[in-house]
């Protein structure tokens, strides 16, 4: 007796044959000169015959169930077959394909796993339904970034799960699979901001570059801007705006590493970084309401950005890089730690802001993993930003025009008063 809840499998295969169907014969591909086999009923048969054959599975019947998966099978590469000895005919299997998956869908949902069938045909759909815009994207796609999104699933899907797991080490400080994540973490990071680039075009504006740039690297951006100042004095407001765009996205920058390595770590750093950012956003929106006309040097500009992102789309070696430096820092904050306890921790991230913020962000959030830690956690990384900013003005102020070194100081003056406020409302 055929139950209720395998009648609810079978219905949700024919529906899922149906709906594929439906947008088969919508997108004209069941109809004209080069019309295939499959319409709404075929396609919604053909889910049925995998509902049923994921039925015989459950009850082990497997040679049943293998006789309707074969069967169909053959049907499909029959009309296939069909289809393309008929003369005019264009090669194109993507509806054979399709009604494939759809038996494949069938089966899922006969074996009982609906959720997971119907969601599979929900995207089949809209992959189908979207062809043209994804056709779009990816004739977009240059070939050096189709080889990074390939690297970088081959880095974290087939590398990271050989990566052993524990604590090894002086003071067990070496993780090798933390390790590997911290790389993943930032390739994706400086992927995203060249993605980012390729999208938007050319820039309209230094502080949507400066916050671009920023995603990677706003010493990059800096150190770019403070010498382009000195070339240009009528681009002095816009550039100073650029590196205070930069660093302002910093502070978010800062948050999601943390929060993804370790979520108390984030959240108490809003309190420390948060005003910071307000602070800047709050700048950088008034400097441009107060510019909204067009201003002739304000033009489209991509040379910063284009120092911080470079390339290479991963930034594989850099991230690399970072980790090393990463890895160092957990040696030197365990042994700080043990020397002399909280203080010692809070005046090496003073240093190690001045020289790698990600790398501290990493190692506080890893040096976080202990509750009670986690306030001093936050308040180092405050404390890095703070070293960092006043850093990116010291360059900015030795190697930046006048006009520009005025802007600048004024800039990350706000912002350091940002952080010095969140410190004192979130000190430990």
């Amino acid at each position: 007796m055929l139950d209720l809840a395998i009648a609810g499998h079978l219905f949700t295969a024919v529906l899922i044959g149906l709906a594929v169907g439906i947008e088969r014969e919508w997108s004209g591909h069941t109809h004209g000169p080069d019309g295939r086999f499959g319409g709404a009923r075929t396609f919604a048969l053909l889910g049925l015959v995998g509902g049923f054959a994921g039925w015989f599975l459950r009850l082990d019947y497997a040679l049943i169930a293998a006789v309707l998966i074969g069967g169909a099978m053959l049907f499909v590469v029959a009309a296939y077959r069909a289809a393309m000895q008929r003369p005019g005919t264009t090669p194109d299997s993507t509806t054979e394909v399709v009604a494939l998956v759809v038996v494949a869908m069938g089966t899922t949902a006969g074996l009982g796993f609906r959720t997971m069938a119907s969601a599979a045909a929900a995207l089949v759909v809209l992959l189908l339904a979207e062809k043209s815009k994804l056709q779009e994207i990816l004739a977009k796609v240059a070939p050096t970034e189709m080889r990074a999104a390939l690297q970088f699933a081959v880095l974290a899907l087939i590398v990271l799960p050989l990566i052993p797991d524990g604590a090894f080490g002086p003071y067990d400080a070496f993780r090798p699979r933390q390790l590997w994540i911290v790389v993943l973490v930032f390739s994706a990071l400086n992927f995203a901001g060249y993605i980012a680039r390729r999208v938007i075009g050319e820039t309209r504006g230094l502080a949507v570059t400066g916050l671009l740039g920023g995603l990677v690297s706003s010493t990059a951006v800096t150190l770019t801007f403070s010498r382009r100042s000195r070339d240009d004095e009528s681009l002095a407001l816009p550039l100073a705006l650029g590196v205070v765009a930069a660093c302002t996205v910093l502070v978010p920058r800062v948050l999601v590493i943390s929060a993804m390595l370790q979520p108390a770590v984030g959240l108490a750093a809003i309190t420390i970084l948060g005003p910071s950012f307000v602070a800047g956003l709050s700048l950088i929106a008034f400097v441009l309401w107060r510019e909204r006309s067009t201003r002739p040097g304000a033009a489209a500009s991509r040379d910063g950005v284009d120092a911080a992102l470079g390339q290479n789309p991963l930034g594989l070696w850099s991230s690399l890089q970072m980790a090393v430096a990463f890895q160092v820092v957990l040696f030197a904050i365990a042994w700080v730690q043990r020397a002399a306890g909280e203080t010692g921790v809070l005046a090496s991230a003073t240093l190690l802001g001045l020289t790698d913020v990600d790398a501290l962000t990493v190692s506080m959030a890893r040096y976080g993993s202990v509750p009670e830690q986690v306030p001093v956690a936050a308040a180092a990384m405050g404390i890095g930003v703070l070293s960092n900013t006043v850093l990116k003005g010291s360059m900015a102020l030795v190697l930046g025009g006048a006009r520009y070194r005025l802007h600048v100081a004024g800039g990350l003056a706000v912002l350091a008063v940002g952080l010095v406020l969140g410190l004192a409302l979130g000190w430990p």
